[in-house]
Protein backbone atom coordinates (compact mmCIF):
# COMPACT_ATOMS: atom_id res chain seq x y z
CA UNK A 1 0.00 0.00 0.00
CA UNK A 2 2.49 2.35 0.96
CA UNK A 3 4.95 1.93 -2.36
CA UNK A 4 1.55 2.24 -4.30
CA UNK A 5 0.55 5.83 -2.72
CA UNK A 6 4.28 6.93 -3.26
CA UNK A 7 3.92 5.42 -7.00
CA UNK A 8 0.91 7.52 -7.04
CA UNK A 9 2.34 10.99 -5.65
CA UNK A 10 5.42 10.75 -8.05
CA UNK A 11 3.12 10.29 -10.98
CA UNK A 12 0.90 12.87 -10.24
CA UNK A 13 2.92 15.58 -8.50
CA UNK A 14 6.18 15.52 -10.01
CA UNK A 15 5.95 13.48 -13.31
CA UNK A 16 2.73 15.52 -14.51
CA UNK A 17 2.45 19.15 -14.85
CA UNK A 18 -1.16 18.91 -13.40
CA UNK A 19 0.53 18.60 -9.82
CA UNK A 20 2.16 21.93 -9.73
CA UNK A 21 -1.52 23.15 -9.52
CA UNK A 22 -2.59 20.43 -6.89
CA UNK A 23 0.67 21.99 -4.45
CA UNK A 24 -0.77 25.33 -5.50
CA UNK A 25 -3.89 23.96 -4.16
CA UNK A 26 -2.74 22.55 -0.98
CA UNK A 27 -0.67 25.48 0.02
CA UNK A 28 -3.29 27.82 0.12
CA UNK A 29 -5.36 25.65 2.24
CA UNK A 30 -2.49 25.42 4.51
CA UNK A 31 -1.62 29.44 4.61
CA UNK A 32 -5.33 30.59 3.99
CA UNK A 33 -7.09 28.04 6.42
CA UNK A 34 -4.94 25.87 8.05
CA UNK A 35 -2.31 28.58 9.51
CA UNK A 36 -4.54 31.41 10.28
CA UNK A 37 -7.09 29.09 12.29
CA UNK A 38 -5.93 25.91 13.21
CA UNK A 39 -2.45 26.61 14.06
CA UNK A 40 -3.47 25.59 17.89
CA UNK A 41 -4.44 22.46 16.63
CA UNK A 42 -1.51 19.80 16.81
CA UNK A 43 -2.82 17.22 15.02
CA UNK A 44 -3.63 19.44 11.94
CA UNK A 45 -0.62 20.94 12.42
CA UNK A 46 1.45 17.44 12.26
CA UNK A 47 -0.99 15.97 9.68
CA UNK A 48 0.58 19.37 7.42
CA UNK A 49 3.98 18.65 8.03
CA UNK A 50 3.69 14.66 7.09
CA UNK A 51 1.63 15.88 3.80
CA UNK A 52 4.51 18.07 2.78
CA UNK A 53 6.97 15.78 4.04
CA UNK A 54 5.59 12.67 2.02
CA UNK A 55 5.43 15.25 -1.44
CA UNK A 56 9.10 16.19 -1.13
CA UNK A 57 10.16 12.47 -0.62
CA UNK A 58 8.21 12.07 -4.11
CA UNK A 59 9.84 14.81 -5.43
CA UNK A 60 13.09 14.12 -4.05
CA UNK A 61 13.05 10.09 -5.62
CA UNK A 62 11.33 11.52 -9.33
CA UNK A 63 14.09 14.43 -10.07
CA UNK A 64 17.09 12.59 -8.37
CA UNK A 65 19.50 11.68 -11.17
CA UNK A 66 20.85 8.81 -9.66
CA UNK A 67 20.34 6.68 -5.93
CA UNK A 68 23.34 8.85 -4.65
CA UNK A 69 21.52 12.10 -4.84
CA UNK A 70 18.46 10.44 -3.46
CA UNK A 71 20.10 9.60 -0.36
CA UNK A 72 21.84 12.87 -0.43
CA UNK A 73 18.57 14.82 -0.51
CA UNK A 74 16.27 12.33 1.55
CA UNK A 75 18.79 13.35 4.32
CA UNK A 76 17.21 17.00 4.46
CA UNK A 77 13.59 15.86 5.50
CA UNK A 78 14.04 12.65 7.17
CA UNK A 79 16.18 14.86 9.50
CA UNK A 80 13.28 16.97 9.80
CA UNK A 81 11.27 14.65 10.79
CA UNK A 82 13.23 13.73 13.37
CA UNK A 83 14.30 16.88 14.57
CA UNK A 84 11.05 18.25 14.91
CA UNK A 85 9.33 15.19 17.10
CA UNK A 86 12.40 15.55 19.49
CA UNK A 87 11.85 19.17 20.27
CA UNK A 88 8.01 18.22 20.08
CA UNK A 89 8.65 16.13 23.22
CA UNK A 90 12.14 17.52 24.90
CA UNK A 91 12.35 20.85 24.01
CA UNK A 92 15.17 23.13 24.09
CA UNK A 93 16.96 26.06 22.28
CA UNK A 94 19.21 23.72 20.50
CA UNK A 95 16.73 21.57 19.30
CA UNK A 96 14.57 25.11 18.19
CA UNK A 97 17.89 26.13 16.40
CA UNK A 98 18.26 23.14 14.46
CA UNK A 99 14.61 22.67 13.71
CA UNK A 100 14.90 26.19 12.34
CA UNK A 101 18.02 25.20 9.95
CA UNK A 102 16.11 22.20 8.72
CA UNK A 103 12.19 23.91 7.95
CA UNK A 104 14.60 26.23 5.98
CA UNK A 105 16.83 23.11 4.23
CA UNK A 106 13.34 21.86 3.42
CA UNK A 107 12.12 25.22 1.55
CA UNK A 108 15.05 25.37 -0.85
CA UNK A 109 15.10 21.93 -1.86
CA UNK A 110 11.08 22.34 -2.13
CA UNK A 111 11.29 25.47 -3.74
CA UNK A 112 14.31 24.36 -5.99
CA UNK A 113 12.38 21.39 -7.35
CA UNK A 114 9.41 23.64 -8.27
CA UNK A 115 11.51 25.79 -10.54
CA UNK A 116 12.98 22.83 -11.92
CA UNK A 117 9.40 21.54 -13.52
CA UNK A 118 8.77 25.23 -13.75
CA UNK A 119 11.61 25.94 -16.41
CA UNK A 120 11.97 22.39 -17.36
CA UNK A 121 12.36 22.22 -21.88
CA UNK A 122 8.42 22.50 -23.26
CA UNK A 123 5.52 24.38 -23.99
CA UNK A 124 4.52 26.98 -21.13
CA UNK A 125 1.50 25.77 -19.79
CA UNK A 126 -1.08 27.05 -17.76
CA UNK A 127 0.12 24.96 -14.88
CA UNK A 128 3.56 25.99 -15.41
CA UNK A 129 2.35 29.44 -14.82
CA UNK A 130 0.54 28.31 -11.48
CA UNK A 131 4.10 26.46 -10.38
CA UNK A 132 5.85 29.87 -10.57
CA UNK A 133 3.22 31.30 -8.52
CA UNK A 134 3.85 28.53 -6.02
CA UNK A 135 7.66 28.72 -5.76
CA UNK A 136 7.36 32.40 -5.35
CA UNK A 137 4.78 31.77 -2.52
CA UNK A 138 7.35 29.26 -0.93
CA UNK A 139 9.56 31.80 -0.81
CA UNK A 140 7.36 33.98 1.47
CA UNK A 141 6.36 31.02 3.69
CA UNK A 142 10.07 30.19 4.08
CA UNK A 143 10.85 33.96 5.59
CA UNK A 144 7.86 34.07 7.56
CA UNK A 145 9.66 31.06 9.34
CA UNK A 146 12.78 33.18 9.64
CA UNK A 147 10.51 36.50 10.78
CA UNK A 148 9.04 33.76 13.39
CA UNK A 149 12.23 32.44 14.64
CA UNK A 150 14.02 35.71 15.03
CA UNK A 151 11.09 37.78 17.17
CA UNK A 152 11.61 34.84 19.70
CA UNK A 153 14.94 34.85 20.01
CA UNK A 154 16.28 38.34 19.24
CA UNK A 155 14.50 40.38 21.41
CA UNK A 156 13.01 43.58 19.75
CA UNK A 157 14.05 42.52 16.11
CA UNK A 158 10.12 43.48 15.30
CA UNK A 159 8.25 45.41 16.99
CA UNK A 160 4.23 44.22 16.87
CA UNK A 161 1.44 46.60 16.87
CA UNK A 162 -1.79 44.78 19.15
CA UNK A 163 -2.21 42.70 22.25
CA UNK A 164 -0.76 39.20 21.58
CA UNK A 165 1.02 39.23 25.67
CA UNK A 166 -1.52 36.45 26.66
CA UNK A 167 -1.39 33.74 23.42
CA UNK A 168 1.73 35.44 22.10
CA UNK A 169 1.91 35.94 18.00
CA UNK A 170 0.49 33.60 16.24
CA UNK A 171 2.07 32.14 12.87
CA UNK A 172 -0.51 34.16 10.46
CA UNK A 173 1.24 37.20 11.76
CA UNK A 174 4.49 36.27 10.69
CA UNK A 175 3.52 35.01 7.13
CA UNK A 176 1.13 38.40 6.35
CA UNK A 177 4.34 40.29 7.25
CA UNK A 178 6.27 37.71 5.04
CA UNK A 179 4.03 38.44 2.08
CA UNK A 180 3.72 42.06 2.60
CA UNK A 181 7.06 42.56 2.15
CA UNK A 182 7.35 40.60 -0.63
CA UNK A 183 4.74 41.62 -2.66
CA UNK A 184 6.13 45.24 -1.53
CA UNK A 185 2.92 46.36 0.38
CA UNK A 186 3.43 46.50 3.90
CA UNK A 187 1.05 48.63 5.73
CA UNK A 188 4.05 49.55 8.71
CA UNK A 189 2.19 48.14 11.71
CA UNK A 190 4.93 45.73 11.82
CA UNK A 191 8.50 47.51 11.96
CA UNK A 192 11.73 45.79 11.62
CA UNK A 193 13.97 47.27 14.32
CA UNK A 194 17.19 44.82 14.09
CA UNK A 195 19.48 44.47 11.86
CA UNK A 196 19.31 40.81 10.77
CA UNK A 197 15.21 41.26 10.40
CA UNK A 198 16.26 44.75 8.32
CA UNK A 199 18.49 42.17 6.46
CA UNK A 200 15.68 39.65 5.50
CA UNK A 201 13.56 42.48 4.85
CA UNK A 202 15.61 43.85 2.11
CA UNK A 203 16.93 40.65 0.97
CA UNK A 204 13.14 39.54 0.44
CA UNK A 205 12.25 42.88 -1.24
CA UNK A 206 14.52 42.57 -3.87
CA UNK A 207 13.70 38.64 -4.51
CA UNK A 208 9.75 40.12 -4.93
CA UNK A 209 10.79 42.42 -7.49
CA UNK A 210 13.61 40.38 -9.39
CA UNK A 211 11.75 37.49 -9.26
CA UNK A 212 9.12 38.24 -11.81
CA UNK A 213 11.23 39.61 -14.36
CA UNK A 214 13.48 36.53 -13.80
CA UNK A 215 10.69 34.30 -14.20
CA UNK A 216 9.08 36.43 -17.60
CA UNK A 217 12.30 36.53 -19.11
CA UNK A 218 13.12 32.49 -18.73
CA UNK A 219 9.47 31.77 -19.84
CA UNK A 220 9.35 33.62 -23.19
CA UNK A 221 13.14 32.30 -23.75
CA UNK A 222 11.02 28.89 -23.55
CA UNK A 223 8.71 29.94 -26.03
CA UNK A 224 11.22 31.34 -28.36
CA UNK A 225 12.81 28.12 -27.93
CA UNK A 226 9.57 26.02 -28.83
CA UNK A 227 8.77 28.41 -31.72
CA UNK A 228 12.00 27.72 -32.99
CA UNK A 229 12.14 24.22 -32.85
Amino acid sequence: MARLIQKKLHKHFWNEEKGLSSMFILLCISNFIIIPFFTQRLTIMILMRLTWFALLVAGISSLSENKSQIRVFSVIPVLLIIVSGLDLFLGGRTLDYLDFIMQLAVFGLLIGMVLIKVFEDGSITIHRIIGSILAYMLIGNAWSVAYHFFYVYVPGSLQISGNYANSGVPSSVFLYFSYTTLTTTRYGEILPVHAITRTLVIIEQLIGVLYPVVLIGRLVSLVTGTKEK
